[in-house]
């Protein structure tokens, strides 16, 4: 990461844009989707609410395959042009271009302002890219989005170390846990905050 960049990220959170990210975040995202009607909950379905059960039930072998049965439902935009450019976007970013990425993001995000992996997408490609502030702007529409979103509350629990705010991403982490308790690299760096901090007072 650029040092530049994190100074800008430094300034970011010095003006209150992550905090009140967090504060944003810890009041809604855990909101119980259930009860939200249909037009304002693009994230959920019957079908979902069903995989995130059979999450907290399951086994490790069997958690990575409904795991992939959430991202998959994820990703169907109900256009098949947009599925399109989000496989492109998603494409690139396996092959180290995350300018693409952002490009094929970005042109989603035009056609469908309400689609929450376009954001994600964005959101990750800003982050390879060292650009924390963008990429914890799309963070916080990924979340406005779709609340359960384990893999965008992941990224910014790595944003706030990043930052040095060690109590913010160990919370965020958690919650994240609480979502998809079968996630090794969120427990590892949980684990590794734990360590660091030992008894310090955050």
């Amino acid at each position: 990461m650029r040092y530049l960049d994190l100074m800008k990220a430094r300034a970011a959170l010095a003006n209150g844009f992550v905090a009140s990210l967090f504060v944003l975040w810890a009041a809604g995202a855990q909101a119980d989707l259930k009860n939200l009607p249909d037009s304002q909950n693009p994230a959920g379905s019957a079908k979902l609410d069903e995989l995130f059960q059979q999450l907290q039930s399951s086994d490790d072998a069997a958690a990575a395959a409904i795991t992939e049965d959430i991202w998959r439902e994820w990703s169907k935009s109900g256009s098949a042009a947009m599925d399109l450019l989000l496989q492109r976007g998603e494409a690139a970013m396996a092959m180290g271009d995350p300018m693409t990425a952002i490009d094929h993001a970005s042109a989603l995000i035009d056609h469908a302002p309400d689609f929450a992996e376009a954001y994600n997408l964005r959101a990750t490609a800003y982050f390879q890219m060292g650009e924390l502030g963008l990429s914890l702007g799309d963070i916080s529409r990924t979340l406005a989005l779709n609340p359960r979103h384990f893999g965008a509350l992941a990224g910014l629990g790595a944003i706030f170390e990043e930052l040095n705010e060690p109590a913010k991403a160990l919370e965020v982490y958690r919650e994240a846990l609480k979502i998809n308790p079968h996630m090794p690299d969120v427990a590892e760096a949980i684990a590794r905050i734990d360590t660091k901090i030992g008894g310090q007072e955050l």
